[in-house]
């Protein structure tokens, strides 16, 4: 199976990890419907590879993402539609940012020029975000009359409540120096070339561990927010299990005692 067509993302592959370029430059990469459905396309193909270790996101031309497409926003959402229909429509929104979280393989962000409102909300599903420190950030739902509503469980997880209602609720725009201080970005850089230098080292870092065992370790991380004590104590249990009875898992032990690499590393 092939990667789908897709007009506004671009799909490419090294080896083992996929990147994918939001492609409408000319609009700073907005958020328009049609790249929401094209990256939940990539991402659902790109679920599927047991073969790719993980994704880079990034943006062609001068910014990541400037945001939610407002003349689609107001087509979707402010046009006669009931509340139901809307309630639908950012639900949507709301399944596409799990998406993101969602994936098996490690999932990088690589920001430059701008990622704002949705955009940056997008970065803070993901596992890893890399910026320039210079890129302007924040979040502007507020300011126009409406509310970070799908992102926001993301930017809490991030910064942490009071951070996320100063980000909120001031709807003040920041950089990515800024950003890493409150804690939006992992790792900040001058520019896209020392980021791409960080992402490199980041592949090589994954590349040394175990694919399904990554996989299962991100379940894990999210079963944590929701399971009780006990039940994550047998949840745990479970997935540990299975990653020790596991080819990989057996393959991991072997390679240690003989003191040589596991079978999933590059040389």
């Amino acid at each position: 199976m092939s990667a789908p067509e897709t007009q506004t993302i671009d799909f490419e592959l090294d080896a083992d990890w996929a990147t994918l370029w939001l492609n409408r430059p000319d609009a700073r990469n907005a958020m328009s419907d049609e790249l929401v459905a094209d990256l939940r396309a990539q991402l659902a193909y790109i679920a599927t590879r047991t073969d790719i270790r993980g994704l880079t996101i990034r943006g062609r031309g001068d910014a990541f993402c400037a945001g939610g497409d407002l003349k689609g926003f107001k087509n979707n959402f402010q046009s006669e539609r009931s509340l139901e229909d809307v309630i639908g429509d950012s639900s949507k929104m709301g399944g596409f940012f799990l998406a993101v979280r969602s994936m098996p393989q490690v999932v990088v962000f690589l920001l430059h020029g701008a990622a704002m409102a949705g955009g940056l909300g997008m970065a803070c599903a993901g596992d890893i975000v890399i910026a320039a420190k210079d890129t302007k950030m924040g979040l502007t739902e507020t300011s126009i009359g409406v509310v970070p509503a799908q992102i926001g469980r993301y930017i809490v997880e991030r910064v942490g409540e009071f951070k996320a209602r100063y980000i909120m609720l001031t709807a003040k725009p920041f950089t990515a120096l800024e950003g890493a201080d409150m804690g939006l970005v992992d790792f900040l850089v001058d520019d896209v070339a020392a980021a791409e230098a960080v992402e490199a080292d980041i592949k090589a870092d994954v590349r040394r561990c175990a694919p399904m065992a990554n996989a299962a370790t991100k379940k894990l991380l999210e079963q944590n927010k929701v399971l009780g004590a006990h039940e994550m104590i047998r949840y745990a249990g479970e997935l540990f299990a299975e990653a020790v009875k596991s080819d990989e898992g057996r393959e991991g032990v072997a390679s240690f005692l003989e003191k040589r690499k596991p079978n999933w590393t590059q040389d």
